[in-house]
C-alpha cells in the first residue's frame, strides 16, 4: 500500500478528456482554473447557487430576479428587420409575458418551444414597456424532463474556455469514479462535529439543497475543509517525527555562562523571554532533536533568547552558530552579542563573504580547534571549507529568506545539531500552523522594558512641501531619518527611478552630503557602504525603497516617513515603522499617503495609527488581504488549499494539528485501520512527500 497509489484512486488521477464532455481544449482550459485532473475538480466547489425552484408565475418577482416557471407556447414574432430581437409568448398561471432572443437560430427557437405545448422556463425576469420578458432563458425544457433542473443549481468558478455547464457535467462524472473510503476521521470528532461521511459531503457540497449549503460553515464544507487542513497536517507531523527521529544530543549545561550574562543585563528578561529560553533549554537537553521557530514582533528581545540559546550549546562544551540574511543584520548581531557574550567570558566571531585570505583562514582554523565558541555570519557560515569542532546548535533568523535546503546544509555541520529559526514578521496562528506545522513554536509576545512608543501620523502629499521643512529643521538638530518611497508598480526600475527622483528632491532642500540612496539595483557593497555611513551617523537621512532590511538597528534615527503608505501592506508598513523608537529619542512614523483614500486603504492606515501590536496587525492584515499576499512570495511554503480559508478557519487547523500530531503518537507508521484509511486521504490529496515519509520512516 505505501508503494504506490492505491488501484481504487487512478481514475481521479487519469487525465480530464476521460471525463464525458471534456476533449482536450476543454481540459488546456480548465489549467486556469488550477484544475489538471478529475480529483481537482472534486475540491473545487461552487462558490453560489441559483434558486430554480418552481413558481406558479412571474407576477410578484423583482428584477433580474430568476423565475423558473411552466408555460404555454401562445405566439412567435419573428423580427421585421435586421437588429430586432425574435419574440416568444408565452402563458403562466396568471400572465403572459414574452421570451426574448437577441440570438439563436429561428428553427431552433421553434424546435425548442413549438406553438400550444407546455415548456418549463427559467432565466433571469426583466420589464419591458411595462411587461415582463425573459432574455435568453438559462434553461428551455418539456415538462416530463423537468425533474432534470436541480432545484437549487450551483455555480462555479469558470476561466475562458470553461462554462457553467461543461463544469457541472464534468463535476458529475467526476463524482461518479469517487470509491468507497473507510473513514480517515477520528469517529468521536466526527460525531461531535456534525459531519457527514466523505462521499455524502461531497455530493452535498457540489449538489445544494439551500443557499445554506454552500456556506464555508455548513458541515458538509467543514468536514472537506478538515479533510485538507488534516492531510496537510500529517505531511507535516510525519516531517516532525522524522526530524525528532533523526539522532540528537543531549545538550545538558550548568547554566553558569547564562546566569553572567542575566547578571549583566540592565533589565529583567519579560515573562515571554523566560518561558522561550525554558523551553529551547528543555529542548536542547532532550535527546531528540530541536527544531524550533521562535516569532517575536520588532523589538520583543529576541537576540538575548538566541544567546541563551548558543550559550546552552557552549556550557554543553559545544559550539553555536547564528545565520542572518544579509551581511549588515550579521554585523547587526554581532555587535548586539558581543558585550553580552564578553560578560559571560565566551569567544564570538563573525564570518561573511567579505573575509578572505589570511584572515578567513584563521578563522576557520580557530573554529576547527574549538577557539570560537559562537559563530555569527551569513550563507558563508555554512560553505563546504567550514569545519566546526563540535557544533551543537544553528540559529536561522529570517528564516522566510532561505531555503530548507540552507537550513539542512547548516545542520549538517555536526552531528544531531539542534535547530531554532527565528523571524521577526508576525504570522497570524492559522498561517504559522500551515507554514511550520512541523515546528514547535515559541511566541515573544511582550515588549522589554525601555523602548521608546513610536508615534504614528498621518498626512496627504499634498502637504510635501511643510514635510520636508519639518525634516530639515529635525535634521538640523541631528535627528536621524529614513525616506521610504512608494511601490510605484511591480518594477524595481519604476521603484528605482521614484527613489532617485526624491532622493534628488531631499539633496537639494537639506544638502549635499546629508542625504544617501539604497534600491535593490544597487550593487550589495554600495548597499552596505550607504547603509554603514547612515548608521555611524555620517548621513542624516536615508532615502530607500523597501530594501532597509529587516531587523536594521541605527539608534539614532528616530523619523520614518513612508511615502504614498497606501500602497504597503499592513505587515510592511508595521516592519518599517519597527526601524525607528530604537533609541532613547521619541520616535515618529509618518504615513503620507494621496488622497482620496479607498476603504481598505484607510482602513489599513487608521489600523497603524491605532496599534503597535504585531500580532492584531498581522490577523488584520491576513483578513483584509488573504494568506497569499501575506506570506508573498519569498515566504512561498505555504500550500494551497482548494476549499479551508486560513482567514476563516484557524481553528479548524488548530484542530488538525492535534489530531494529526496524535494519531502519529498511537500509530507512527499508519498501519491502524485509521492509519490505512489516513494513507488514501494522503494519496487523494497528493501529499506523495507524506507517502514517502511512511516508507522512509
Amino acid at each position: 500500500m505505501s508503494g504506490g497509489r492505491p488501484d481504487i484512486l487512478f481514475p481521479l488521477f487519469a487525465g480530464l478528456e476521460t471525463l464525458t464532455g471534456v476533449g482536450p481544449k476543454t481540459a488546456k482550459a480548465m489549467a486556469g482554473l488550477n484544475v489538471e485532473r478529475p480529483r481537482d475538480l472534486l475540491f473545487t466547489l461552487p462558490n453560489s447557487v441559483i434558486d430554480r425552484r418552481r413558481r406558479d408565475t412571474v407576477q410578484g418577482a423583482h428584477i433580474g430576479e430568476v423565475v423558473t416557471v411552466e408555460v404555454t407556447v401562445v405566439r412567435h414574432q419573428k423580427p421585421s428587420r435586421k437588429g430586432l430581437p425574435y419574440r416568444v409568448t408565452v402563458e403562466d398561471d396568471a400572465l403572459a409575458f414574452q421570451l426574448v432572443f437577441f440570438r439563436g437560430a429561428p428553427d431552433w427557437i421553434e424546435k425548442q418551444l413549438p406553438l400550444g405545448e407546455r415548456r418549463l422556463v427559467s432565466g433571469k425576469v426583466e420589464m419591458y414597456d411595462g411587461q415582463f420578458q425573459m432574455p435568453h432563458p438559462d434553461h428551455i425544457l418539456a415538462v416530463e424532463d423537468a425533474g432534470t433542473l436541480p432545484k437549487f443549481e450551483p455555480v462555479y468558478p469558470l476561466a475562458a474556455g470553461v462554462t457553467q455547464k461543461v463544469m457541472v457535467k464534468a463535476v458529475a462524472a467526476t463524482r461518479a469514479l469517487v470509491p468507497v473510503v473507510n473513514e480517515w476521521i477520528d469517529a468521536n470528532l466526527r460525531a461531535r462535529e456534525g459531519w457527514p461521511d466523505f462521499s455524502t459531503a461531497l455530493e452535498q457540497a457540489h449538489v445544494p439543497l439551500s443557499g445554506h449549503e454552500i456556506a464555508a460553515t455548513s458541515p458538509a464544507r467543514q468536514r472537506l475543509a478538515y479533510d485538507e487542513l488534516f492531510s496537510h497536517q500529517v505531511t507535516l507531523a510525519l516531517a516532525r517525527a522524522q526530524v525528532r527521529r533523526a539522532k540528537g544530543r543531549q545538550n545538558t549545561s550548568n547554566g553558569a555562562l547564562r546566569a553572567r550574562v542575566l547578571a549583566a543585563l540592565p533589565f529583567t528578561p519579560t515573562g515571554a523571554q523566560e518561558r522561550a529560553m525554558v523551553a529551547i533549554a528543555d529542548d536542547m537537553a532532550s535527546p531528540k532533536r530541536m527544531n524550533r521557530l521562535l516569532m517575536g514582533d520588532v523589538g520583543s528581545g529576541k537576540t538575548l533568547v538566541a544567546l541563551d540559546a548558543l550559550l546552552v550549546a557552549v556550557e554543553a562544551g559545544g559550539q553555536g552558530v547564528m545565520m542572518a540574511p544579509t551581511e549588515i543584520l550579521a554585523r547587526q548581531h554581532l555587535e548586539g552579542l558581543r558585550p553580552l557574550a564578553e560578560a559571560a567570558g565566551v569567544v564570538l566571531e563573525l564570518l561573511t563573504g567579505r573575509d578572505k585570505g589570511r584572515e578567513r583562514k584563521a578563522k576557520l582554523e580557530a573554529l576547527a580547534r574549538g577557539d570560537i565558541q559562537i559563530l555569527v555570519g551569513t550563507h558563508a557560515v555554512f560553505q563546504d571549507d567550514v569545519i566546526y569542532h563540535d557544533l551543537r546548535l544553528a540559529i536561522v533568523d529570517e528564516q522566510h529568506r532561505f531555503g530548507v535546503s540552507q537550513r539542512m546544509a547548516l545542520a549538517k555541520k555536526g552531528s544531531g545539531v539542534d535547530v531554532l529559526v527565528m523571524t521577526a514578521t508576525p504570522i497570524p496562528r492559522s498561517l504559522s500552523l500551515a507554514q511550520f506545522g512541523d515546528m514547535d513554536v515559541s511566541i515573544l509576545d511582550e515588549k522589554p522594558p525601555g523602548r521608546t512608543p513610536v508615534k504614528t501620523a498621518l498626512n496627504s502629499t499634498e502637504r510635501l512641501a511643510d514635510v520636508i521643512a519639518h525634516l530639515k529643521s529635525a535634521t538640523d538638530e541631528g535627528r536621524q531619518a529614513y525616506w521610504v518611497c512608494p511601490l510605484v508598480e511591480e518594477s524595481e526600475v519604476v521603484d528605482m527611478m521614484a527613489a532617485e527622483e526624491r532622493f534628488k528632491v531631499l539633496r537639494a532642500a537639506l544638502g549635499e552630503g546629508r542625504v544617501g540612496l539604497v534600491h535593490g539595483q544597487m550593487p550589495p557593497e554600495a548597499k552596505d557602504d550607504t547603509m554603514r555611513r547612515f548608521a555611524a551617523g555620517e548621513l542624516l537621512v536615508l532615502v530607500a525603497t523597501t530594501v532597509i532590511e529587516v531587523g536594521v538597528n541605527v539608534p539614532n534615527a528616530s523619523i520614518m516617513v513612508i511615502e504614498r503608505a497606501e500602497h504597503f501592506g499592513l505587515a510592511q508598513l508595521h516592519q518599517l515603522r519597527g526601524r525607528v523608537g530604537r533609541g532613547a529619542v521619541a520616535s515618529t512614523c509618518l504615513l503620507l499617503y494621496q488622497a482620496p483614500l479607498t476603504q481598505s486603504g484607510r482602513r489599513r492606515l487608521d489600523i497603524m495609527r491605532d496599534t503597535d501590536d504585531g500580532f492584531r496587525i498581522a490577523e488584520e492584515d491576513l483578513a483584509i488581504r488573504g494568506a497569499g499576499d501575506v506570506l508573498g512570495t519569498a515566504q512561498s511554503g505555504l500550500p494551497r488549499f482548494r476549499v479551508a480559508d486560513l482567514e476563516r478557519q484557524s481553528a479548524l487547523m488548530a484542530l488538525a494539528q492535534s489530531d494529526a500530531r496524535a494519531l502519529l503518537t498511537l500509530d507512527p507508521k499508519l498501519e491502524s485501520p485509521r492509519g490505512v484509511a489516513v494513507r488514501v486521504l494522503l494519496w487523494l490529496m497528493g501529499r506523495d512527500e507524506a507517502i514517502r515519509l511512511i516508507s522512509v520512516g
